[in-house]
């Protein structure tokens, strides 16, 4: 989230008028919070969720939309970080499993096991340049990771994750059995380890999940996206609703600085710039290839690529994620712009072919592309692999607003540990305000997580019992992956307001579309389709759709017909220029 007040080449600029949002007026009209989180990505709202649970009067702000900045931009894993054990970041991993374990249980609906499976090619190389790794954190000659260090790394791996859960212990297979298993992996591997990690499958509704978990538990607890902080001073803080224009001012006890990238450029706006934030891109294409979707088996394939990047290539649905890089921002890219580039889809192709050379991919299979900068820290001259993706907290109290206490900037994080990120910052606010603390997230069942059926028979029984007596079948199950056991309220609302199919993309409905708005604060169009159903990721995005959605969205927003162009090709320009969906 910036804090300037300009919008981004991309951004929609519509709506103004003099009068504010009704999530905006929430906060105008109790200009004063125990707490203000600025930052609605993954870290942000969990921290909201967290100190709202406790009774705090907690108010979030987001310039754009939730979910919108690197916590849109991930690899859709939640994981222990394996390889975090080659840099003897221990405390990492072991937090990670653990909460990897947690997720699997609070948030099923969106977080499932992940068989993963590494192909090796060597049986000791690497043990050297591990061991310099571990005990330097400066990278060694590379030297591809063997079956040896593989084996040692899993080991150690199984004994954080057995922890707290059941996670199956990782299993070692030969060539013969690995090709049999995975027939179209490379013929020259000598060996191929399996385990198992987790997956997020739609991390944005996950994360409006964890607010809306938030937002119920305390009636004071109040939320806007599309809010910006323009100035931290003497006087207050003074924040802008984005859509119409309007400055209000706003006061709080403590401050929160959940920005991720935007950290240092945040706290600038208090007049005392810092300098935190280091930050290295990562991008991902999603590829429509029925072929490498059957050569996966419904597998991850984790892997050391031939620069030494542990790369990933897994299915999620009908589609087939590919990534991450892991390189310097270019000086010439906003932050909040980056963009995959040519060079990073031919990198991406040969890793492909690295591992399934067999298989021939080209750009006609891209139906997505996506890249953020992780919110990483200051890291001078250290390789972007070696870099820490724990995280710390920073707290200042000369530069806080008057009557302010502090403002507490997150250095760091990642999605996996969003819920312990979360509980240490609201621990370190709680005795600020002199509160301690009610209740734990720890085990809390997230949204649509609770009562969530274990098993695929089960899920099928519950939509029966739930849904199939009120809508068709295929339409049941599309309310229960999107939205988990809170289906059934969701078809309460919208048969309500008589929910008809869009022409255009069937699985989504004209009273959701309008719910979405009212109830989840979608804004624009790449808000529906971004970021409140996964039409942009799997490549179901056409301009009939844009039409008809514009056409939707104007009539319940009062577009004008200049406004609902104007929305169209903002919406055109960006999914073209910053995410290779060709319309």
């Amino acid at each position: 989230m910036s804090v300037k007040s300009s919008h981004s080449s991309d951004s929609q600029d519509v709506f103004r008028s003099s009068r504010l949002r009704p999530s905006a007026e929430a906060l105008a009209s109790r200009p004063h919070a125990q707490v203000l989180v600025i930052g609605g990505g993954i870290n942000g709202v969990s921290v909201f969720r967290d100190l709202a649970l406790q009774g705090v009067d907690a108010a979030l702000v987001e310039k754009n939309d939730y979910c919108s900045g690197a916590s849109g931009a991930s690899s859709h894993m939640i994981h222990g970080g394996i390889r975090y054990l080659e840099n003897g970041e221990f405390r990492l991993v072991s937090e990670s499993v653990d909460e990897r374990n947690d997720l699997l249980k609070t948030a099923p609906h969106y977080v499932k096991p992940l068989k993963t499976t590494i192909p090796i090619f060597t049986t000791f190389s690497g043990l050297l340049s591990g061991s310099v790794g571990f005990l330097s954190r400066r990278r060694a000659e590379r030297t591809e990771r063997g079956a040896a260090l593989i084996k040692v790394g899993l080991t150690v791996y199984d004994a954080f994750s057995r922890r707290r859960g059941s996670v199956p212990r990782h299993r070692f297979v030969g060539r013969t059995t690995a090709l049999r298993e995975m027939p179209m992996l490379h013929p020259g591997l000598r060996y191929a380890a399996t385990y198992f990690d987790a997956s997020v499958h739609n991390p944005e509704r996950l994360t409006l999940d964890v607010l809306s978990s938030g937002l119920e538990a305390n009636p004071s607890a109040r939320a806007s996206n599309y809010v910006s902080v323009r100035s931290m001073g003497p006087d207050g803080i003074l924040l802008r609703d984005e859509s119409t224009g309007t400055d209000f001012g706003f006061t709080a006890d403590v401050i929160l600085n959940v920005t991720g990238v935007w950290v240092d450029e945040t706290n600038a706006a208090s007049g005392s710039p810092t300098a935190y934030m280091g930050g290295t891109k990562g991008s991902h294409i999603v590829l429509d290839h029925p072929l490498l979707l059957k050569a996966c088996a419904g597998r991850e394939v984790f892997f050391e690529h031939s620069d030494g990047r542990i790369v990933l290539i897994y299915p999620i649905g009908e589609r087939v994620l590919v990534g991450t890089t892991d390189i310097e921002p270019s000086e010439d890219e906003p932050v909040g712009e980056a963009v995959c580039t040519e060079e990073e889809i031919d990198y991406f192709f040969d890793l492909i072919a690295h591992v399934f050379p067999a298989i021939t991919v080209d750009r006609s299979a891209i139906v997505y592309s996506f890249s953020g900068v992780r919110p990483l820290p200051s890291h001078e001259n250290l390789e972007p692999g070696l870099i820490s993706r724990d995280y710390r907290l920073e707290r200042n109290e000369e530069t806080a607003p008057k009557g302010t206490q502090a403002i507490i900037s997150v250095v760091g994080g990642k999605w996996t540990t969003f819920r312990a990120l979360g509980a240490q910052l609201a621990d370190e606010v709680l005795p600020m305000l002199g509160m301690s603390r009610q209740t734990t997230t720890q085990g809390l069942p997230i949204g649509g997580g609770r009562d969530y059926p274990v098993s695929p028979d089960e899920a099928a029984v519950w939509i029966d019992q739930h849904l199939s007596d009120r809508v068709s079948r295929p339409r049941a199950v599309q309310l229960f992956e999107r939205y988990g056991t809170r289906a059934p309220e969701v078809l309460d609302h919208l048969q309500r307001h008589d929910d008809r199919p869009l022409a255009s993309a069937p699985e989504l409905g004209t009273a959701e579309v309008i719910r979405m708005i009212e109830r989840e604060q979608a804004l624009h169009l790449t808000d529906i389709l971004q970021r409140r159903t996964d039409l942009a990721f799997t490549g179901r995005v056409s301009d009939e759709l844009l039409d008809e959605l514009a056409s939707l969205m104007g009539e319940h927003l009062s577009w004008s017909d200049a406004e609902k162009a104007s929305e169209i090709a903002t919406t055109r320009h960006l999914l073209s220029r910053r995410h290779h969906i060709r319309l």
